[in-house]
C-alpha cells in the first residue's frame, strides 16, 4: 500500500520546484536552500491539507 498519496506528491513536488526557483520561504521568512528542507515543508503542507502522509516522526 502506498505511504503517500498523489496529491501529496504533487504538494512536495511544487515545494522542490519554488525552492529551485528561490521564492520557497521557511516559517522564519529565510530563503530555503536545503533539499531536505524543502521536502520537509512539502510534507507539513500536505499534512495541513489532509492529505495521505504518514505522521511526523518526534
Amino acid at each position: 500500500m502506498a505511504r503517500y498519496s498523489k496529491a501529496a506528491q504533487k504538494t512536495v513536488k511544487q515545494a522542490m520546484r519554488k525552492r529551485k526557483k528561490g521564492t520557497l520561504k521557511s516559517g522564519s521568512g529565510k530563503k530555503v536552500k536545503s533539499r531536505k528542507q524543502a521536502v520537509a515543508i512539502g510534507l507539513s503542507e500536505a499534512r495541513k491539507k489532509g492529505q495521505k502522509v504518514p505522521p511526523k516522526k518526534s
